[in-house]
């Protein structure tokens, strides 16, 4: 999928992965040698232990605005939300969201 950050009219990600199954959100990022972009559903929050790198976590809304952003997480720590938020992107260091941004995923 295609990360599109629709308040700066700009492309963030063209290869975007979407994880639906309970081991590919379990696993997240742990299962790429590199950080890359992947999107997924949950509550509450995110891990980074066994990380190798910093990644960036924007939570959405359902009209796909970033309600929290986190930048620069690094490994070995936990990022918590409001959990009536549950549409997650963890992404590689960018520079091209900010908090209030509205975001959409296409194919």
């Amino acid at each position: 999928m295609k990360l599109f950050n629709k308040t700066r009219n700009v492309a963030i990600f063209d290869d975007v992965l979407v994880l639906r199954t309970m081991k590919e959100k379990t696993d997240g990022m742990l299962a790429f040698k590199t950080p890359r972009p992947i999107y997924f559903e949950t509550r509450w929050g995110i891990h980074t232990f066994g990380m190798g790198t910093t990644i960036d976590v924007a939570v959405l809304d359902a009209e796909g605005i970033v309600v929290s952003l986190k930048k620069n997480i690094k490994p070995n720590r936990f990022f918590f939300w409001n959990p009536k938020y549950k549409r997650v992107l963890e992404l590689p260091p960018t520079d091209k969201i900010l908090s209030g941004d509205m975001l959409e995923l296409t194919s």
